[in-house]
């Protein structure tokens, strides 16, 4: 089996910052894309940014320039750095991997930006 286990999510002032984690473990022989997706409040899951295993990265277009994506192959960890927060990040975000050409989703963590 394979889990992925997400941290760093939780409340933050307009203009802040923070650093979400996502740890993939189990039984793991590849991992191809990893990423962020986020669901906002009455609103539909949408991508926040991707990485691939070779290291391309793509965002949404609400995030350039604001939010870094990166990844620690060796740990099996993506981990984006979230900068100059809007009230509109607010949303649950959940990370994404594909783990031996399966798709996992974690569990999700809240991030919540005030004004």
């Amino acid at each position: 089996q394979v889990q992925l286990v997400e941290s760093g999510g939780g409340l933050v002032q307009a203009g802040g910052s923070l650093r979400l984690s996502c740890a993939a473990s189990g039984n793991i022989f590849s991992i191809n894309n990893m990423g962020w997706y986020r669901q906002p409040p009455g609103k539909q899951r949408e991508l926040v940014a991707r990485i691939t295993s070779g290291g391309s990265t793509n965002y949404a277009d609400s995030v350039k320039g604001r939010f870094t994506i990166s990844r620690d192959t060796a740990k099996n960890t993506v981990y984006p750095q979230m900068n100059s927060l809007k009230p509109e990040d607010t949303a649950v975000y959940y990370c994404r991997a594909i783990v031996n050409n399966y798709i996992y989703w974690g569990q999700g963590t809240q991030v919540t930006v005030s004004s």
